[in-house]
């Protein structure tokens, strides 16, 4: 069986094939576009999207692809028309945060509690159900197509599935992300739908992670996952504590836990895994940073660096023993401290400062900030040691050395950077009795120097940051 594995995420939509006798390549790859209308709004355009898995469909089945799987972006989420199939606006992405100030007024009238327990997450625009509720709110067609049941809620996955395969369907792991899908029974939640004002006949009906979910192109699909569920599954995890992280436009941690969900009172978050056909429920802890190589490319809009090869040499003493720190939370701090008002920015600059220093110290933040979230981690079972990363900045040997030191957690680096792509390949081989089995080799970092010590002091910047970006100086 050959397999295309379609990783729909924040910034691009990519494919690579796997073929039965172990080999991958990458047949398609396109950007879409950023769009950020306003302050704290970030949107896609829907119909490129299609379009560029549409292509990558049709590539894919050129290189000989039999069968196809789609990993999605997760929380974005848009509403449509059943009937017309036409987008009633853009994509809200998961890094937008219009819904704040909604998320601040439940809060304050103690709904928070109700959210966790059921749905295991924490009241943040960072998820779809304010954002589908805005649409319902704001989208001058939503109401009247509701009233004639033809309005459609969901995340970018459910529209692409309706749209290429004529089938209004998500799948568990990305509808645990929504904060309006019950975390125990997999299924909508009566009472959330009502307290985020999401009508529950708009929403999609929760597949599993794999089986057969439609034609699309000539192409079955046989898996639909969120990406960082899927990058969990590419590593091959298989035992309680087992651990990846993932390195792209945000930085998230998965732990996975087993059949068994843990009780809703940690800063970190219970999410589904994965549910492959016929089989139970799996869950995991998730944390997430919401700007990690976005700060790269931030960073290099702003003329610090020109090419990533730049970045090559991060070698000497950590720039925080120099006495320079970046908080990378450029998009507000996520977990453990969800607080969408917090702002980035660096500390201890001097005129003797030079670009790249100013560069490495946003790597070394990203590495503290995922150090923090590890460190929650623990706070509820150990984590498995080595920890497979993957993503871009997972390139940087440098980066991944300091991750190491600072976290004391030995990590193995992959040939295969795509774990994405291999976790959506895997899922959808597995649906027709089969496997995807990529060799490649890996090498396992261990600690060198002891910079633990050094997360106290990054803790006490974030702090400092933290309480200027919120107004509480």
């Amino acid at each position: 069986m050959t397999v295309l594995a379609i990783d729909q995420s924040t910034t691009s939509t990519t494919a690579f094939l796997f073929r039965p006798d172990g080999t991958s390549e990458k047949v398609f790859s396109r950007d879409h576009r950023q769009l950020y209308p306003r302050s704290g709004w970030v949107e896609h355009d829907a119909g490129e999207i299609v379009d560029n898995i549409r292509a990558a469909l049709q590539a894919g089945k050129a290189a000989g692809a039999t069968v196809f799987g789609l990993g999605n972006q997760g929380e974005s989420c848009l509403a449509w028309d059943a009937e017309t199939k036409l987008p009633l606006g853009p994509i809200i992405v998961w890094q937008d945060t219009r819904t704040a100030d909604r998320c601040a007024a439940l809060k304050a009238a103690g709904h928070a509690a109700l959210v966790r327990e059921r749905a295991g997450l924490q009241l943040s625009p960072y998820f779809s159900a304010t954002k589908l509720a805005w649409c319902l709110a704001h989208l001058p067609e939503a109401r009247r197509l509701r009233d004639v049941g033809r309005l459609r809620l969901g995340t970018s996955d459910a529209y692409f599935r309706d749209v290429l395969t004529g089938r209004f369907e998500t799948d568990v792991a990305t509808a645990s992300r929504t904060s309006l899908m019950n975390l125990h029974s997999g299924t909508w939640d009566v009472k959330l739908c009502a307290l985020f004002g999401v009508p529950e006949s708009s929403l999609p009906a929760i597949t599993d992670c794999n089986g057969e979910l439609g034609q699309a192109e000539g192409l079955a699909c046989q898996s639909a996952i969120v990406d960082q569920q899927a990058a969990l599954f590419g590593h091959g995890v298989d035992q309680a504590g087992d651990t990846k992280i993932t390195f792209g436009t945000g930085a998230f941690a998965l732990t996975l836990l087993g059949d068994t969900p843990p009780a809703s009172t940690t800063a970190a978050l219970p999410t589904v895994a994965w549910r492959e056909a016929g089989q139970p429920m799996q869950y995991a802890l998730d944390g997430g940073i919401f700007t990690a190589s976005s700060a790269l490319n931030w960073v290099r809009d702003l003329g610090l660096f020109h090419d990533f090869s730049d970045l090559a040499d991060l070698e000497g003493p950590p720039m925080l023993a120099r006495g320079l720190v970046f908080v990378p939370s450029l998009s507000g701090l996520g977990c453990p401290h969800w607080d969408e008002a917090a702002k980035g920015g660096w500390l201890g600059l001097t005129l003797d400062t030079r670009p790249h220093d100013m560069v490495r110290a946003v790597f070394e933040g990203v590495a503290l900030r995922m150090a923090e979230i590890l460190q929650e981690f623990e706070r509820h079972g150990p984590i498995a040691s080595p920890i497979g990363v993957d993503g871009g900045m997972a390139r940087n040997r440098g980066f991944c050395q300091f991750l190491a030191d600072v976290t004391r957690k030995s990590l193995r680096l992959s040939e295969v950077p795509e774990r994405t792509a291999l976790g959506v390949a895997r899922l959808a081989a597995r649906a027709s009795g089969g496997d995807v089995l990529v060799a490649a080799p890996e090498t396992i970092l261990t600690p060198q120097a002891d910079h633990s010590g050094l997360l106290a002091q990054f803790i006490a910047a974030r702090k400092l940051v933290q309480s200027w970006g919120s107004g509480r100086v």
